[in-house]
């Protein structure tokens, strides 16, 4: 005798659907030609430390679809941006360590000079 089998709910109330539950994908990069190349940049994804980048390095995670915020720190100076993953999107983000006004004199006179964080989201 046959078992009947009970339909599988693809969507419904309490039932994410299916392209809900795509995680999207964001990456951080720190290959710009504007960096200075010098000191690590750290990473940060909804307040958790994920990596420290230096130049020519990149992380990729898989994140849940949502509100989400990048910190990216070089332990001088911090950036945050704030986004929004769709499902499935993939997110890019340059990161650069940049010297500012002022960087190379100091540099020059006492040895060490601020550096600036830049995001770009690409």
């Amino acid at each position: 005798m046959p078992v009947a089998l009970e339909p599988i709910l693809e969507s419904g109330p309490g039932i994410p659907e299916r392209h809900q539950l795509t995680p999207a994908t964001v990456t951080v990069t720190r290959t710009s030609d504007e960096d200075f190349k010098q000191r690590q940049l750290i990473v940060y994804f909804d307040g958790q430390k994920i990596e420290t980048l230096l130049f020519g390095d990149s992380v990729s995670r898989d994140i849940d679809p949502g509100p989400h915020s990048l910190r990216v720190s070089n332990t001088l100076v911090w950036k945050t941006v704030d986004f929004v993953a769709a499902p499935g999107e993939q997110i890019f983000f340059e990161i650069i360590n940049r010297p500012g006004f002022g960087t190379y004199p100091m540099l020059m006179i006492l040895g060490v000079g601020p550096l600036f964080v830049t995001i770009r989201r690409m």
